[in-house]
């Protein structure tokens, strides 16, 4: 069972070390996210997402099955992706408003009267800070995954 266990943290990890990199190479290079690279990024994002619940599920089934770590380090690595998911998404929602109180804009009303450069502009630095979010989740719930391997024992 532990082989099981680790096999999935691992698998975790990998899905979220995948859209960590790309989106960390996105926000690097500051590419537009409107094409195929933008949807490659929040798809593979959602699945490592999904992963991360998925394991949490599963680790959770196991405790009330009977079947615990012996280590209880594992339960922190193995729950706490949700946690950084959780707050990366709050994050993110309040990117859009830092970047309108940045520019001294009350809300979209205000973006609506701006020329539509200006718009495209304040939408992609508002996309720019999501991804940069997101990616940056990703990579620390790939290295809460990799920990939660490390400690994958006794089950």
């Amino acid at each position: 069972m532990t082989e099981a266990v680790a096999a999935g943290a691992l698998t975790m990890a990998v899905l979220n070390a995948t859209p960590g990199l790309l989106g960390g190479f996105l926000w690097y290079r500051d590419a537009p996210l409107q094409g195929r690279a933008g949807r490659a990024f929040w798809t593979l994002l959602r699945v490592g997402q999904g992963s991360a619940l998925a394991f949490a599920l599963a680790v959770g089934s196991l405790a009330a099955a009977g079947r615990y770590s012996s280590e209880n380090l594992f339960y922190l690595y193995a729950l706490l992706p949700l946690a950084v998911a959780f707050v990366a998404e709050q994050l993110r929602v309040t990117s859009a408003q830092a970047i309108l109180d940045q520019r001294g804009l009350e809300g979209a009303a205000a973006v609506g009267a701006l020329p539509e450069s200006e718009q495209r502009a304040i939408v992609a630095a508002i996309m720019h800070r999501e991804v940069g979010v997101m990616a940056l989740s990703g990579l620390v719930v790939a290295f809460l995954a990799l920990r939660a391997a490390s400690t994958a024992s006794g089950f």
